[in-house]
């Protein structure tokens, strides 16, 4: 007799995993192997269901993990605990659908009406990343990329036939769009709904295709696409463009999410609203004051540092920090720019600065 699998090994699951957890496996095999999908297994799908009929049960789970075995009518051969769907709560599929956490059609939809049955196409997202400058985050910008991608055919605007010419009612399902099929599973000779393939679900083909996408609506393609990056955005954040994805024949296209990635400036940082930068000061000039000459993201001004500053204290100048709002050209209201100031103590002193520091330090300074 052949060595039956462990059930826990089946879902991938350990020995102490929770009541959902193991719910959890089940639902992302079911996804994977259901015989009536693209790409299905029913023998697994038979196993796994199984190995899900009597781990989700708490009295059948103690069993099997007593005695290695379920008594009293337990998942048998038959796959769902014993024949056919017998033993097997189809409603936690359901239960898990309408708390919104299972995508019950997306595991049946293909057997149920699933893309024919209302469904709209929808292409790939995409994903980027972009890299700005320091200034340019803090401002914003505006940035063309290219990307290679399966875009609408701009020829025919995505109808696939050729400009001019008319579309006829599909031979294939008599313009009703969609294919009536037949098919056996584990619950028995089930009708299921198709979008036909060579309208895509329109009911119409083309009478010429279209010479640039030959027929079919869209193609891959170089496209040039500007993003625009609001002033203050944070290293790390995402920008979503609706319908900059790919394009699909016969539905809409999908996003472009777009990274952000900042490259530090070594002379700011940025807190909030406002940036602060580091300002080396001579001792002499911070006992008795002194002019400096400070770079801000608008051009270099000049702050008057005052005598008797500490070390790490901070001076600031209004209106030179990060705008407020997301505006790139806007004379709305901004930040802060902090100075931090830090003191610069001699490494060395000559015999004449030495004699004056002692006289301070008779005064008691």
């Amino acid at each position: 007799m052949a060595h039956k699998r462990d059930y826990y090994e089946i879902l991938g699951v350990t020995k102490s995993a929770s009541k959902d957890e193991i719910k959890k496996a089940f639902y992302k095999l079911a996804h994977k192997y259901h015989p009536d999908k693209t790409g299905g297994d029913a023998e697994k799908f038979k196993e796994m269901s199984e190995a899900y009929s009597v781990l989700s049960d708490d009295k059948k789970r103690g069993e099997y993990d007593s005695y290695g075995r379920v008594f009293g009518g337990g998942a048998g051969p038959g796959g769902f605990g014993g024949a056919g769907a017998q033993g097997f709560d189809f409603s936690q599929f359901q239960d898990a659908f309408q708390q919104g956490g299972f995508d019950f059609g997306d595991i049946f939809g293909d057997f149920f009406g699933g893309a024919g049955g209302g469904r709209v196409r929808r292409g790939r997202d995409i994903s980027i990343d972009l890299e700005l400058s320091f200034k340019d985050a803090i401002f914003g910008t505006k940035r063309k990329v290219l990307l290679a991608k399966v875009a609408e055919c701009e020829t025919c605007r995505g109808s696939g036939a050729k400009p001019g010419t008319k579309q006829e009612t599909c031979k294939k399902c008599n313009g009703s769009g969609k294919i009536h099929e037949t098919t056996n599973s584990i619950f028995g000779a089930i009708s299921t709904v198709q979008p036909c393939r060579a309208c895509r679900g329109t009911g119409k083909t083309p009478e010429e295709k279209c010479a640039t996408c030959r027929g079919e609506g869209v193609y891959r393609k170089q496209e040039e696409i500007e993003i625009t990056a609001p002033a203050g955005i944070e290293g790390g954040e995402m920008i979503r463009l609706t319908g900059a994805g790919e394009a699909v024949a016969g539905g809409i296209a999908g996003d472009l999410y777009v990274k952000i990635h900042v490259m530090p400036d070594a002379r700011f940082k940025k807190d909030g609203v406002n940036l602060v930068t580091d300002l080396s000061v001579k001792l002499t000039d911070a006992l008795l004051g002194h002019d400096y000459t400070v770079p801000t993201l608008d051009g270099d001004i000049t702050v008057s540092v005052p005598a008797g500053i500490s070390h790490g204290e901070l001076l600031r100048v209004k209106g030179k920090g990060v705008p407020m709002g997301k505006l790139i050209t806007s004379s709305a209201k901004r930040g802060d720019l902090f100075v931090r100031i830090k003191i610069i103590l001699p490494q060395k002193l000559s015999r004449e600065a030495k004699k004056l520091i002692e006289k301070l330090k008779e005064e008691g300074i």
